[in-house]
Formats: structure tokens, C-alpha cells, sequence
């Protein structure tokens, strides 16, 4: 996965959490605009999230970002 969506995802993670606190959900979907402007970085994140981790559609955004920063 690239170093850019990395960081958007734990971005991502972090405003969720700061607005909705620790027990908001999310899914691959909460890194990307509703248009697809970047598929390939939309499917880099679908790939990881349903392929490789399979992973529910909607995941604690906690656990997404331990799992980006752990390497995983």
C-alpha cells in the first residue's frame, strides 16, 4: 500500500474519531470523495480491506488505523 493512502487512512481515522469518538465505524469508502478520481488508490484500499484482511464492510476506525501503523 502506498505511503499516501497510509496517511489518509489514518487521517481519515483520526477526524472520524475526534468528531464521533472511539467506537465509530467506517469502511474503505470513508478514504475517498463519492466520485472515483483515483481508482487505482480506491482499489489498492479494497484489496487490502476486503481481499487481504477480510475485513466487514464497516470496521471500528480504531482498529483500522492500529492496523495501518502496526504494518499490517
Amino acid at each position: 500500500m502506498q505511503e499516501e493512502l497510509k496517511a489518509k487512512i489514518i487521517a481519515v481515522c483520526d477526524k472520524k474519531i475526534a468528531a464521533k469518538g472511539e467506537n465509530v465505524g467506517l469502511s474503505f469508502y470513508a478514504f475517498f470523495a463519492n466520485k472515483n478520481t483515483d481508482p487505482e488508490m480506491l482499489m489498492q484500499a479494497a484489496t487490502w480491506w476486503i481481499h487481504t484482511h477480510k475485513l466487514d464492510h464497516f470496521e471500528k476506525a480504531r482498529k483500522i488505523k492500529q492496523m495501518i501503523i502496526e504494518g499490517d
